[in-house]
């Protein structure tokens, strides 16, 4: 058996995703970026990017300020992380075939 008969014979592996898990479109390579949870190298079109705001005051001295009229600062605090950490925190779901079609998020 040559190779090329050896090639046509091989079943190629099945895509589970259209976009192979990522959202790069048509862009190339993309940049790595460092799981927060667990440290794992990952492309950043990839990660699950979760940025929440960080109030820089306690909260029980924040509610009086607030019903004073201050205005409190805050920062954002952005994380990424790796599919697997992600599902782990409850970030991303996992769903059946028909409902990963859907672009909603349930």
């Amino acid at each position: 058996m040559t190779f090329k008969e050896y090639l046509v014979s091989v079943k190629a592996m099945p895509i589970k995703r259209k976009s192979r898990g990522r959202s790069k479109g048509q862009k190339g390579r993309s940049g790595y970026v460092q799981c927060s949870m667990c440290g794992e190298l990952v492309p950043r079109d990839k990660a699950k990017k979760a940025t929440r705001r960080i109030s820089l005051v306690d909260p029980v001295l924040a509610r009086e300020l607030r019903q004073k009229g201050a205005y409190l600062p805050a920062r954002f605090d952005t994380k990424y992380y790796c599919i697997s950490c992600a599902v782990h925190l409850g970030l991303v779901k996992v769903r059946a075939k028909e409902a990963r079609k859907s672009r909603s998020r349930r």
